[in-house]
């Protein structure tokens, strides 16, 4: 294919017939029948990418250069996301264990499947009320599917008991922001990026979790941007900052209350914007007055004259971004950290303008629509409080049911988990998740999901979650219908159907509104496809906070996305947020004192370290997918323990050597990585996989009192060499794990002798 020189002109935009076979003035020498414009499914991104189709089958994939965000840029992950469209592994029939718990799962008739469904939870709920089963939902799915999700709960199930996996992702995200802004968004979109002076990234492995994002970064740097990052390892993008901050996990409340001590010391805080658009500064100061640099740098484990160069950096600038992620709230206090991040760009009047804003990045590719779409235990669409009674009346006339028959809040997705060992939860209809590598203190999850009367998940692949189902429906990829989703910066995109499922499989909100007409409900689901289950969105979110009443699928494709809130047709959407007024009812902004509280679990004599868990560039969430792609699974074929060579020299581990890391939930086994750049009293172990190899076997299921996500990111832990390589190493091909090794240590984020040394 040939060089489109577009691309090095990234201000520039391109257009393209939306209903042509290949996209305009694009050059190739391929033949292929036809290209369709869409985007990426993995993170928050969204890049833009064209799918090819020849014969009927999806064949491979172009980035688009007309993309504002990617412009003609695709990470590993997204280049290779067509290949799971057509893999082997698809389920293509619907799965059942007819003779019980110990029976194998069988192919089964879409009908005996739904019609047993149905049959059953009727009965559960008889016999132990509505609230006995559970939808547990996810947020790699469409905003018609996250919206369909919550109203088939709701009203086909009638039952309290409503969540998502986003509540492991982005619910600190979203308790900061509501807390102090008002509106649950980043405040600014990505290419405001160019407009900074300074970037301070917090818990955020850019470079591996965002790539596309981490270009922009570049770019900004380019013109003249310093770079701040604190992180207990020295990620791609912290090897070049202009400050980095090495700080022990789970103290990062603790860093922001001493860089907001020096702002108001040195008389950098901006005075007129707390008057005219804050309230609450005076509590806020006197407590950041305590947190001095040189005691918070005993508690970080940095030096306090790094501290005091990093916030007189931030509060200088003209403009100045945050970006945070899962390494700042993932955590037992992580709505308090993102709440700290915002009193820091409150002080300085960073929000409204080009360059200043707070940016949580978002790592599924729908959790920001997902959150907004009503499919949370204690929301409703348009991230409307399912509490409040003006709420749930204007939702009750969408849906065209009565107030009293919507159930109230129920109990968060990690909160499922007793409730399902308790049994009060006794089924529990799942899509598009995977707990049995994703929630925390695993032999308890698996236990709990076993002890369900019936557990059904629907699924494009027999995930290690679905392995343990009573019913398992076959569904639909990403390229195989239409559909909208929102982007990290609030950028409501949309998804174009490449080609049909495989034979035997159906599209996820068919098969919902199947189920829900062999419930008696299907009078409220009389949907089409999702542009019609879409035009309901756009009126259950009419006039909230997540508007978009004003979006339409013509609208997107015109603009490239709009960004909401966007209320009427002839809105263009609000890019950025927070110009005039914040979220609230007053317009102000709101400051919280916040105290440092150390991790719920610390190290001691029997676990001397600390466990940090977080992705990798060559995986998404769960690794269901991509673990499955032969290129992603080559460079990252099995978990690994990086451990800094201070700490593996004292116990005698060598790089490569087995270890096993212990915690106080259970143990799990891996290679040793060993590098330079992580801190010496922390170890690390990336996610994605399952079984004996899950992470989450280790780490602590202690939840954040808000918001209730767990603390992945802060765990005791001891280290030593293993005795023998776990059984799953016997199927490992030796080879391949030492070219995935070699692999890592190129990273600059794997240390071997690239970079400083992390002290």
């Amino acid at each position: 294919m040939s060089v489109d020189k577009r691309l090095f002109e990234p201000d520039q935009t391109d257009t393209y017939d939306f209903h042509s076979a290949k996209p305009t003035k694009w050059e190739s020498n391929e033949d292929i029948e036809h290209y369709v414009p869409t985007h990426c499914c993995y993170c928050g991104v969204q890049c833009g990418m064209y799918l090819k189709v020849d014969n009927g089958k999806v064949v491979g994939v172009e980035p688009r250069y007309d993309f504002p965000l990617n412009q003609g840029m695709l990470c590993p992950k997204g280049a290779t996301a067509y290949q799971t469209v057509n893999h082997p592994d698809r389920l293509t029939t619907p799965l059942m264990r007819r003779g019980g718990k110990s029976s194998p799962l069988e192919p089964v008739s879409w009908d005996e499947a739904l019609d047993t469904i149905a049959r059953r939870f009727r009965e559960l709920q008889a016999q132990h009320g509505a609230d006995s089963v559970a939808v547990y939902s996810g947020s790699s799915m469409t905003n018609e599917k996250c919206y369909l999700m919550g109203k088939f709960a709701r009203v086909a199930l009638g039952t309290r008991h409503c969540d998502y996996n986003g509540r492991l992702c982005m619910s600190s995200a979203t308790g900061a922001n509501e807390r102090s802004l008002g509106i649950d968004r980043a405040s600014n979109p990505v290419s405001d990026s160019l407009h900074a002076d300074v970037i301070f990234a917090i818990g955020a492995n850019v470079g591996e979790c965002f790539p596309i994002v981490t270009s922009w970064l570049w770019r900004a740097r380019d013109r003249g941007a310093k770079l701040i990052v604190a992180d207990p390892r020295q990620t791609p993008i912290a090897r070049t900052a202009d400050i980095f901050l090495p700080l022990r996990s789970g103290t990062d409340s603790a860093l922001l209350n001493a860089m907001l001590c020096v702002v108001i010391q040195e008389g950098l805080v901006d005075e007129e914007f707390i008057r005219q658009r804050t309230t609450g500064w005076e509590e806020t100061k006197a407590l950041a007055l305590q947190y001095t640099p040189e005691k918070v740098a005993k508690v970080c484990g940095l030096k306090a004259e790094t501290i005091v160069e990093a916030a007189r950096l931030y509060g200088k600038a003209n403009a100045a971004l945050i970006y945070t992620a899962r390494g700042l709230e993932h955590q037992s206090k992580g709505v308090d950290n993102g709440v700290a991040c915002a009193n820091l760009a409150l002080a300085t009047g960073n929000f409204g303008r080009p360059g200043a804003g707070y940016m949580t990045l978002t790592g599924q590719g729908n959790g920001q629509g997902g959150r907004e779409m009503g499919q949370k235990a204690s929301q409703l669409p348009g991230e409307r409080d399912i509490e409040n009674p003006e709420h749930r009346a204007y939702i009750a006339s969408v849906w065209g049911v009565d107030e009293k028959d919507i159930p109230h809040a129920g109990l968060p997705a990690t909160l499922m988990i007793p409730a399902m060992l308790r049994e009060e939860i006794r089924a529990c209809f799942m899509i598009c998740s995977n707990p049995m590598v994703s929630l925390p203190d695993q032999h308890t999850v698996e236990k709990a999901l076993r002890a369900l009367d019936l557990f059904v998940v629907c699924d494009f692949f027999l995930s290690e979650t679905a392995a343990l189902a009573d019913i398992v429906l076959p569904g639909n990829t990403w390229a195989e219908d239409e559909g909208t989703s929102t982007s990290l910066e609030g950028r409501v995109i949309k998804y174009n159907k490449a080609v049909d499922p495989p034979e035997g499989a159906r599209l996820d909100w068919d098969i919902v509104c199947d189920l829900a007409r062999r419930l008696g409900k299907g009078q409220y689901f009389p949907y089409k496809g999702q542009r019609d289950i879409f035009e309901e969105v756009r009126i259950a979110t009419k006039g909230s906070h997540s508007d978009y009443y004003g979006i339409t699928y013509e609208k997107i494709e015109a603009q490239n996305g709009v960004f909401w809130p966007c209320r009427t047709e002839d809105d263009p959407g609000t890019p950025r947020l927070y110009e005039q007024r914040f979220g609230f009812a007053d317009g102000l902004a709101r400051f919280h004192p916040i105290t440092y509280l150390p991790p719920a679990e610390e190290p001691d004599a029997e676990y001397p370290l600390v466990l940090t868990t977080g992705r990798v560039i060559y995986h998404y969430l769960s690794g269901n997918q991509t673990r499955r792609t032969p290129f992603l699974f080559e460079m990252a074929p099995c978990p690994w323990v990086e451990i800094n060579e201070v700490a593996a020299a004292e116990r005698g581990i060598a790089d490569g050597d087995w270890v096993t890391v212990r915690t106080r939930r259970g143990e799990m086994t891996a290679p040793a990585l060993v590098v330079r750049s992580i801190r010496p009293d922390t170890i690390f172990i990336p996610y994605h996989y399952g079984n004996a190899q899950a992470a989450n076997i280790l780490t602590n299921p202690v939840l954040e009192p808000m918001n209730k996500i767990p603390e992945y990111k802060v765990c005791a832990a001891a280290i030593a060499k293993a005795a023998e390589p776990p059984a799953w190493a016997a199927g490992l091909d030796p080879d391949l794990l030492k070219q995935a090794r070699r692999g890592r240590h190129a990273l600059p984020s794997a240390g071997g002798k690239v970079g400083p040394r992390v002290q």
